[in-house]
């Protein structure tokens, strides 16, 4: 299996084991609310947790995304400068289509420290998936059509950057008690299906499916 179609294959794999054990109330379920606990209790710090917390709501990381998307499209080239910015909004478009149904159909409960009258379906997280598709889809744009040769270290510390980003906004929900860490699993599982379409749909098509050349063999010497 090539290495463009693995990661979408376990994402899906991971996120239907995890749906699987939310929904069945099996052993990991019992195991991720027992973490779940012990991390609202930690002592990382409740500001900095709350910060990143923050950042996975729609009114940060859609007008980051928004900024992305326009200087996306005049980086692109004519006639279809559009092309990317919208494949991104309708890549964003795809996170509610998809974790409001999940959320309704496994209704799990909150962690402990939700109120009272708040609705069930915490599984997966609405916050989570859109934190990572907004500011993952921005990191895409931005990194669209930017040379490798001398760009190379700057897109690996844009993209680690995005990722620890993500990371923090996981653990500030669950370290403040507004989700369970596999609610956090799994919408990475959703996003990161998202994002690998999405950067199919900005890669080139003359260069999709294109293999480097093999290195020429040496003629083998005569026969004695």
């Amino acid at each position: 299996m090539s290495p463009a179609v693995l990661l979408p294959a376990l994402c899906s794999l991971l996120f239907a084991l995890v749906t699987w054990q939310i929904a069945g109330h099996g052993p990991l379920r019992a195991l991720d609310e027992r973490l779940g606990r012990a991390m609202a209790g930690s002592g990382i710090s409740r500001g900095v947790a709350e910060f990143f917390a923050d950042l996975g709501n729609t009114a940060v990381a859609l007008p980051v995304l928004a900024a992305a998307m326009i200087v996306a499209a005049f980086r692109a080239r004519a006639p279809r400068r559009w092309l990317p910015p919208l494949a991104a909004a309708l890549t964003m478009a795809v996170v509610p289509a998809l974790v409001v149904p999940v959320k309704n159909a496994i209704a799990r409960p909150g962690p402990p420290g939700m109120p009272a009258d708040a609705h069930d379906g915490f599984f997966p997280s609405g916050h989570t998936a859109t934190a990572a598709v907004a500011y993952g889809a921005a990191v895409l744009l931005l990194l669209h059509r930017t040379g490798p040769p001398s760009s190379s270290r700057a897109r690996r510390v844009t993209i680690t950057g995005c990722v620890l980003l993500n990371v923090g906004v996981g653990i500030g929900l669950v370290r403040r008690g507004y989700h369970w860490p596999l609610d956090v699993v799994g919408a990475w599982c959703l996003s990161g299906v998202l994002l690998w379409g999405l950067a199919l749909l900005l890669t080139d098509p003359s260069r999709r499916g294109r293999r480097r050349p093999r290195a020429s063999r040496a003629p083998a010497p005569p026969g004695r």
